[in-house]
């Protein structure tokens, strides 16, 4: 090749160059997500053990007789007990989830009274040794939307109906009375996730609902349940998790009142496909 033809070709490479050189500049590529490990998923299921404390009361009036005010714990020897848990959600959308939960929550306990009670109607004598029930079956069923939602962190918004069905029982040797209440309490709260790294998440949630004391001095109720929770995710399919939650429940219907609060830790693991 001549000097002359070798010229050319450069003059002619240094053209391109300087025309390519706008065009490359303008290019800007997309963006490719990166989702957190544990957030790709269509369907988790989990399972724990739940161990909290207990603060339940009950008062059940019947034929006109104003019940007592009963403490658990003091009156019916109640102790703190374990229980497990399950939960599934369904995602058939990066923001939209539907959730299933289900704690079985039972007390049976043995317990010789040291004052006398009334209980639906039925005087229960100091001295008389009471076998006490509590049966709470506590469903979930919720909707959540993650109006919010990106690689590291959501906030979401929850509606849900959490089914209570509570059954106590008090049985002696010659009576056996209870009470029982179920209801779908529609409750609303939000939720919120953080990955401190990209494999550990931190998740705050709160619904609740509240029946207005103004509204009626007859009728009253409330719910609030909260969960804290920490999870490990080992990989996308599997993760370990602890956290805390606590349920404050409460009503007052006519004569008939209860308060059953729930909180302490809880440990469990999550499945994901």
């Amino acid at each position: 090749m001549n000097h002359r033809s070798a010229f050319c070709l450069y003059a002619a490479l240094a053209a391109v160059l300087l025309t390519a050189t706008p065009a490359l500049a303008q290019f800007k590529p997309r963006p490719i997500a990166d989702p957190a490990t544990g957030e790709k998923y269509h369907i988790e299921g989990g399972v724990g053990f739940w161990n909290p404390s207990a603060e339940m009361s009950i008062s059940s009036e019947s034929l006109g007789i104003i019940g007592s005010s009963i403490d658990f714990k003091k009156d019916l020897g109640l102790t703190d007990t374990r229980f497990s848990e399950f939960h599934l959600t369904a995602r058939p959308a990066t923001k939209h989830k539907f959730r299933f939960q289900l704690i079985p929550i039972d007390y049976v306990q043995k317990h010789t009274l040291t004052r006398t009670i009334v209980f639906n109607g039925q005087a229960y004598t100091v001295g008389v040794p009471v076998t006490s029930e509590l049966n709470w079956q506590a469903f979930r069923l919720a909707y959540e939307y993650d109006f919010l939602y990106h690689d590291r962190w959501f906030v979401g918004f929850v509606a849900d109906a959490k089914y209570t069905n509570v059954k106590a029982q008090l049985t002696t040797a010659v009576v056996t009375e209870f009470a029982h209440a179920q209801a779908p309490v529609p409750t609303l709260g939000g939720i919120g996730r953080y990955y401190v790294a990209p494999n550990i998440a931190i998740t705050g949630e709160l619904t609740g609902m509240k029946f207005p004391d103004s509204v009626s001095d007859r009728y009253r109720a409330h719910y609030l349940d909260f969960d804290l929770n920490g999870t490990v995710n080992f990989t996308n399919n599997i993760g370990a998790q602890v956290g805390y939650r606590s349920f404050d429940v409460g009503y007052k219907f006519d004569n008939d009142d209860g308060s059953f609060v729930l909180k302490g830790l809880y440990f469990g693991i999550v499945a994901r496909y």
